[in-house]
């Protein structure tokens, strides 16, 4: 596994004394979506988590556009493009839409095109537009949802983690959503790795999947090949 964009070699994670990721290796190319698909508690938030230095890693490597990043805080993930949209939205309810897409352009390259973006993001979400002034505590879940994925492309990501974007959402919502990703990885090279319980809308979304079970990556392949494994459709399609 070498001379991919992404590549995450054998990382293994622990809190305290409890191991939750064992040996976790997959890779993503620049402009592809992969699918981290699981039960819940399989480990799959604590690796996006690893991947984007919010959790530290006991072992093995992440290595971005040939930097090794495994080591570095939080930042030093953001300066390489690396940014997480979290599970739970996690917004700022007592400020408005503006000023919450305003907290993401987190670097000087990201604050310097930070109109434009806005621009954007107006243009894939007229509603935020029209909704700019509100406060985010008051928006639904789905339009809360919209301003968590525009807050992180706030921030220029070359690699763009969405954990559980799905998680208490109207399906057209999400579909909106996972649209214009899409939309975005495919025309501006953009990756991303999502995190989804909802295993069939991840592998639709997704060009290629990894499933991990009890912190362990047990199958890989292309959407389509995990659409059509026995097992999985066994343990999460309900066939």
């Amino acid at each position: 596994m070498s001379g991919h964009y992404l590549e995450v070699d054998k990382i293994n994670v622990k809190y305290g004394d409890i191991q939750v990721l064992w040996d976790a290796s997959f890779y993503a190319d620049k402009g592809e979506i992969v699918a981290l698909v699981g039960s819940n508690g399989a480990g799959k938030s604590t690796t996006v988590k690893a991947v984007s230095g919010l959790v530290k890693i006991s072992s093995g490597s992440v290595v971005f556009d040939g930097q090794h990043l495994e080591g570095g805080n939080c930042r030093k993930f953001i300066d390489h493009g690396i940014i997480l949209c979290p599970e739970g939205r996690q917004l700022f309810p007592n400020m408005t839409v503006y000023e919450n897409l305003e907290t993401g352009a987190c670097s000087k390259e990201a604050e310097a095109k930070k109109k434009e973006t806005i621009a954007d993001i107006f243009k894939w979400f007229p509603k935020l537009e029209e909704r700019k002034n509100q406060m985010a505590g008051t928006l639904s879940g789905g339009e809360q949802q919209m301003v968590a994925f525009s807050r992180s492309m706030m921030g220029l990501p070359k690699v763009l983690l969405m954990d559980e974007p799905s998680l208490g959402l109207a399906p057209n919502i999400v579909d909106d959503i996972f649209r214009i990703a899409k939309k975005i990885a495919k025309e501006n090279g953009l990756t991303i790795i999502v995190v989804e319980q909802d295993v069939r809308k991840a592998l639709k979304f997704a060009d290629r999947g990894y499933v991990l079970e009890n912190g362990v990556i047990s199958i890989s392949g292309t959407s389509d090949e995990l659409m059509g494994n026995e097992e999985i459709k066994k343990a999460y399609l309900g066939f």
